[in-house]
């Protein structure tokens, strides 16, 4: 075919058709060819020509159609030829050859889980075509992902081989070299601030030390400019306003390490002058500059007066702008000025613009699945009618989370129909609903014998329609009460439990009801076969405890509403028949009672995650006491073991018969007291600090402070649960109450206890929240008051994680390291050392 009649637009385009003529055709029909894995019909709706369009040959429509095909990527060739028919007609034809597809991707030189990783995000998978931007994508993606780790001269080769006639192998290549550390920061031209302080404020970037283990010396040019940014925000939270960097450099030193070297310019030290407040109606001078707590002749501070101003970062901060915003005032506006500048003075004019106040319209809730409205809106501050306050969105944010049926992280309040000239703004709040629910099915064995378990928390129960088949789906949910029932079997003892609360008692007020009982079976053992390992279980030999507690808890509005007072009152029974001499008890036959009335008055602003809270505190002040029956049954406790009544036929005192005396109704008292703090260190990096120390005391000194409820210091068994109602304080790094064996295991009437843990978020997902901790603590337990010393701690540190699963609770596992001497089994004292702990459900 000559060139008259076929015209290789592809490779003539922009020149003249040979004769020196452009022509017209009308396109008579549209051939494609080449395509293998592509249909010929959508390439033809794709180049937006049909069979009866006229193009000029060459022009911009052709050059249209080859651009479009170039663009998807898919093509390695594209020809475009017009093949005459007659007379200013021709066939439309195009020649396409096809990228290759690949069959396998091969990486090396990285770890299997990299690997796993790129070939997922970059969909190297089989039939992916290999585009000439997909493999600028791999360079680019392997490099960004070296260089964060201090590879900076890494290199990635590709190589394909066909494997057929569409596909090929992909093998892609990574030499990362070695990691490129920061030798030297050289800091010139300040004079006012030292280059030790300066070289601080690098965050991300720091010189090699062979101290430094905690982070590593490396240089990442996106860090580096947020370090260069931080280093001028430094100079002027010192006053000097117009420090900046006058230049940066980074190179390699004969060594192939990195030279850094910055170039600063200070300028001059600035203070505050005169900050006049203008278009304030609501609030005076006074209180607005005593929020911005800055005085004339301060050194000057950009950073502070900002946040003074208002905080982005913080929305619970105290600023000008929320005084305003909590107050009612969302149209108004706060802008700071710099007035003038004389000499070294900054004068500032701070420009209020008020508006008019605004009022809660209409409030919705959506995304509640299974939750019932009522019981998200008794929740909610944003009240319609009420004034408009925006620390009661952050707030309604924080109860919503608390409550456990939402996503703490993707609650959200969107603002709607904000309306200046009505006053008004409607809240719509965005919920998603997470799994409210926790099964608990295990067994195990504790060295002797089989233990199983099987639990069910229901969190979001509605007992009212607990006979209505119809809410099943699969249990009656939706009213956010909280259904408990457990069951644990063993050899040697059974345990059933059930609870029951109520947050709304009465549906008006935020007060909790709350009811729970128990029953637990243990049986005794034939301790005469000294020679087995394992003794036989004798059901007759029984000790049965049953228990009940009822309670009552409301929220209280002063000192403020994040107070709260909680009252119970407690009754467990002790039957004991022929179990055997139990040391906290000292009889073999009798009942005893345990009748106590329990408070807490505390204080809870933790939040906004239950799960993983990173700002706020939690104080609580306990005191549980029985009755001092010793005061009205006219027995001198002193002298008891020479009454008469409680001697044996042989005139020795009867300790089986005084015992049941003494505990036949347990009097105690005990106190305890607990701080805890969150602090939000650098972005999700979050410090939890703690405090706490108990009492137990006695009204009577003759029958003295009973071995009942009792502090158990060390390891992490869960709290309460045995015979004596003992109490175990956590202390990871130690055996399981391995503190208390100084004194014969019978547990302490004093304990104190600190502890700081440093947590850092994988994932905040509902499904799975997982972070990981590093913690530092230390406590003590002391048979008497008089021995108590706050200072004289059992210390240890560690590491571990917590994996929170809606279905399964709290989950965990420590490494703690106990550095003091205690007691082992055989009570010889010895560094405890490393200890694994698992966790289940346990706040330590």
């Amino acid at each position: 075919m000559s060139l008259l009649s076929l015209l290789f637009i592809g490779s003539i385009y922009g020149q003249k058709v040979p004769g020196g003529d452009y022509k017209i055709y009308q396109i008579d029909a549209i051939k494609i060819n080449g395509l293998k894995q592509f249909n010929p019909e959508t390439v033809k709706a794709f180049i937006g020509v049909d069979k009866g369009d006229v193009i000029e040959v060459p022009g911009e429509k052709t050059a249209d159609i080859i651009n479009k095909l170039w663009d998807l990527e898919y093509f390695s060739d594209i020809d475009l030829y017009i093949i005459p028919t007659g007379e200013n007609k021709g066939i439309l034809e195009i020649d396409l050859k096809e990228l290759p597809k690949i069959s396998e991707a091969e990486i090396k030189g990285l770890p299997k889980s990299k690997r796993k990783e790129l070939k997922k995000s970059l969909i190297l998978r089989k039939n992916t075509i290999l585009t000439e931007n997909l493999k600028a994508r791999i360079k680019e993606e392997i490099k960004n992902q070296l260089l964060k780790k201090g590879f900076l001269k890494a290199k990635v080769d590709l190589i394909t081989v066909k494997d057929s006639a569409d596909y090929v192998k992909l093998f892609i290549n990574v030499n990362k070299g070695h990691r490129v550390k920061v030798k030297k920061i050289n800091i010139t031209g300040n004079k006012e601030i030292s280059t030790s302080k300066l070289k601080k404020q690098f965050k991300h970037t720091k010189e090699q030390r062979f101290y430094r283990f905690w982070k590593r010396s490396k240089y990442i040019p996106d860090d580096f400019q947020e370090d260069l940014t931080k280093l001028e925000k430094y100079y002027k939270e010192k006053g000097y306003r117009n420090a900046r960097v006058l230049s940066d450099s980074v190179y390699f030193t004969p060594d192939d390490k990195l030279q850094i070297d910055v170039k600063v310019e200070e300028g001059q030290k600035y203070y505050f002058g005169n900050i006049d407040v203008v278009g304030n109606q609501r609030y005076s001078d006074k209180l607005i500059k005593k929020i911005l707590g800055i005085k004339k002749g301060d050194i000057y501070n950009g950073t502070l007066i900002s946040k003074r101003v208002d905080d982005p970062k913080k929305p619970d901060a105290e600023s000008v702008t929320n005084l305003y915003q909590n107050n009612g005032y969302l149209f108004s506006r706060i802008n700071l000025v710099e007035k003038e500048i004389r000499n070294d003075t900054i004068d500032y004019e701070l420009r209020i613009y008020e508006g008019k106040p605004a009022k809660f319209n209409n409030i919705t809730v959506n995304g509640n699945l299974r939750t019932n409205d009522p019981v998200i809106y008794r929740e909610l501050r944003t009240i319609p009618g009420a004034t408009y306050s925006k620390q009661n969105i952050i707030r309604t944010i924080r109860e919503l989370a608390q409550m456990g049926f939402f996503d703490a992280e993707k609650i959200s309040p969107d603002l709607k129909n904000v309306d200046p000239n009505a006053g008004t703004v409607d809240v719509d709040w965005h919920v998603e609903e997470s799994g409210s629910s926790q099964i608990q099915l295990q067994g195990g064995f504790d060295g002797r014998y089989f233990i199983g378990t099987l639990g069910l928390s229901l969190n979001n129960f509605s007992i009212k329609n607990i006979f209505n088949g119809k809410e099943y789906k699969p249990l009656p949910m939706g009213d956010g009460q909280k259904l408990s029932l457990n069951l644990q079997v063993s050899q040697r003892y059974e345990t059933y439990s059930l609870s029951f609360s109520e947050p709304w008692f009465g549906g008006k007020k935020p007060q909790s009801f709350s009811v729970s009982t128990y029953y637990s079976t243990y049986y005794g053992v034939d301790y005469t076969q000294s020679n087995i390992r394992y003794y036989e279980v004798d059901r007759s030999k029984k000790f049965i405890i049953t228990g009940l507690t009822v309670g009552l808890s409301k929220k209280l509005q002063w000192p403020d509403d994040y107070f709260f007072l909680s009252q119970s009152i407690s009754l467990n029974h002790y039957n004991i028949k022929d179990y055997g001499s139990i040391a906290a008890f000292g009889f073999n036959n009798g009942t005893s009672n345990n009748f106590s009335y329990n408070v807490i008055f505390g204080r809870n602003s933790s939040g906004p995650n239950p799960i993983y809270p990173t700002v706020g505190s939690d104080f609580n002040l306990t005191l549980k006491l029985t009755p001092p029956y010793s005061l009205f049954d006219k027995m001198d406790y002193g002298t008891i073991e020479q009454n008469p009544n409680y001697l044996k036929d042989d005139g020795t005192p009867d300790y089986e018969k005084i015992n049941r005396k003494r505990y036949k109704f347990i009097e105690y008292y005990k106190v305890k007291m607990s701080g805890t703090w969150y602090t939000s260190l650098y972005d999700k990096l979050v410090l939890r600090s703690k405090g706490e120390f108990g009492l137990l005391g006695a009204y009577n000194k003759d029958l003295g402070i009973p071995p009942f409820e009792r502090f158990f210091v060390g390891g992490t068994l869960p709290t309460g649960g045995n015979l004596d109602s003992r109490e175990t304080i956590p202390l990871r790094g130690y055996v399981d109450q391995s503190l208390n064996r100084g004194f014969g295991n019978a547990g302490g009437t004093v304990y104190n206890k600190f502890s700081m843990e440093l947590r850092y978020p994988i994932t905040l997902k509902p499904q799975a929240s997982i972070y990981l901790l590093a913690f530092a603590e230390g406590a003590n337990t002391y048979n008497n008051i008089k021995y108590f010393n706050p200072f004289s701690l059992k210390k240890s540190a560690g590491a571990g994680i917590r994996i929170f699963m809606s279905a399964f609770g709290l989950l965990g596992i420590d490494f703690g390291y106990g550095f003091d001497r205690v007691p082992d089994g055989s009570g010889q004292p010895k560094v405890s050392g490393w200890q694994t702990h698992f966790i289940m459900n346990q706040r330590l």
